[in-house]
């Protein structure tokens, strides 16, 4: 698709730092606790049903694009060993637990999952299963690696109810592959899809990332014509996040040349008018699905939420997250537990929650998390409902961010409405820019904290 002026221009004007806003306030504002008894409130008063993530952390080799918590390692033992820390968390984790609370979603992520055994997946099961009950429609998915993926991997998985897979494509260009050290050929991927199909996964996800290294609209064409030959049921199409302050490793990509912003936004319309084509609902951001997914659905009745893991249709829940790095979140606010597994191991053994980090949110929070929920999952707001919802005049309360998005409108981003506003189709583009206004924390000083919004 053809970029105009208009566009380079906008690209030049909006293409800046900002949070992806997988939560509110974003995780780089939350504190140190030494007690971190005030975090687990959601935990022990709450009553809403819950949703686990485990990250498992171990990795084969390094793929140097990646912005996850990872450990690389050959050595399988060290999986036995990560059980053993996992099987005390939970354990210490059921103090805080009431009985009743029934579990309704639950996500395996790394790392690779599929970097355990059989045996080890079937333990983790055993581990899970003591501790908490399921809803009988409850939501099981897991994050794979295709390269790593044999079928008692799979089996395991689906031992365990397991029913939604993603797993990362990125490229199939095999000299994009090799840049980015993560070599995949095609072959791999239909093998992938055929055992998750055969083990009764009826929801797949296909992980593509936009922006790496020796990119183009043709090659990126062409692995547009191969994934789609698998028939996913979801896309998640990610903008790469160049953050080698964070990650070294990816220092290693500059050497080849990452694409530029106005290249970027081409391969972005290049999707979207790809896999629109071919059928799928662009939902937002980074997501797609097949009209029948229940996150059109969700989007549709304006249900749909956004987290940690992404786009949800699971509202209302509270995150319990297990593992090195992992986050929970809740209506009272989020907590992260350490990075390091020799510090995991350390808080464990003295018999605590290796919780590090966190955020107690305010009513002031809640309300903005929810203004921009709406508007990156809606892609529209009502104020009218927004003022009723939180007892607020919405136009009075936000003035400053209302005075913000008359330049968005200006520049084709949004109309407004009789009851609100809605983000234009070259708007999508920007939604992260859109939402940026809503942030009470977001400071020009902390900016380069954050990938470019394009």
């Amino acid at each position: 698709m053809k970029i105009t002026a208009q566009d380079l221009a906008l690209i030049e004007k909006y293409n800046r730092p900002g949070p992806r806003y997988t939560s509110y306030p974003p995780a780089n504002h939350f504190r140190e606790y030494t007690d971190y008894s005030p975090l687990m409130r959601g935990v022990e008063e709450g009553d809403a049903p819950l949703s686990l993530y485990f990250h498992l952390p171990f990795c084969e080799t390094l793929c140097w694009f990646c912005g996850c918590h990872q450990i690389t390692t050959l050595d399988r033992d060290r999986g036995n060993d990560y059980l053993d820390l996992l099987e005390k968390e939970l354990e210490i984790f059921a103090q805080y637990l009431p009985a009743g609370r029934e579990v309704v979603q639950m996500h395996f992520g790394g790392g690779t999952p599929n970097f355990f055994t059989a045996v080890q997946i079937d333990r983790l099961a055993g581990m899970i299963d003591r501790h908490f009950s399921f809803a009988v429609d409850a939501e099981k998915s897991v994050e794979l690696d295709p390269r790593r993926l044999a079928p008692e991997h799979v089996e395991a998985f689906a031992r365990m109810g397991l029913t939604r897979a993603s797993f990362g494509v990125q490229d199939s260009n095999p000299e994009v592959q090799e840049v980015i050290h993560r070599v995949q050929p095609q072959a791999m991927n239909v093998a992938a899809m055929d055992m998750l199909r055969a083990n009764g996964f009826d929801s797949v996800n296909l992980d593509l990332i936009y922006g790496l290294p020796l990119q183009t609209v043709e090659s990126f064409s062409a692995t547009l014509d191969e994934v789609l030959q698998l028939k996913p049921d979801r896309f998640a199409i990610f903008n790469y996040a160049h953050v080698p302050w964070m990650r070294p490793a990816q220092k290693l990509l500059e050497k080849a040349g990452l694409p530029d912003a106005k290249t970027k936004m081409q391969l972005l319309k290049l999707c979207i008018e790809r896999l629109t084509a071919a059928g799928y609902v662009y939902i937002g951001l980074d997501h797609f699905a097949l009209p029948s997914d229940e996150l059109v659905k969700a989007q549709r009745e304006q249900s749909l939420q956004r987290n940690f893991q992404g786009y949800s249709t699971r509202a209302g829940v509270e995150i319990c997250g297990f593992g090195i790095s992992s986050i929970s979140q809740g209506r009272f606010g989020f907590h992260q537990n350490v990075k390091d597994l020799e510090s995991y191991r350390r808080c464990l053994a003295q018999g605590k929650l290796p919780i590090t980090k966190g955020y107690e949110l305010t009513a002031e929070d809640r309300m903005r998390a929810d203004v921009i929920m709406r508007l990156m999952c809606d892609l529209s707001l009502d104020f009218g409902a927004m003022s009723d919802r939180w007892n607020v005049n919405f136009k009075v309360h936000f003035a400053d961010a209302l005075e913000q998005l008359k330049e968005f409108a200006e520049d084709g981003l949004l109309v407004w409405t009789d009851r609100g506003f809605a983000v234009t189709e070259r708007g999508r583009l920007f939604i992260r820019n859109l939402a940026m206004c809503f942030d009470a924390y977001l400071q020009p000083t902390e900016t380069g904290r954050y990938s470019k919004t394009i």
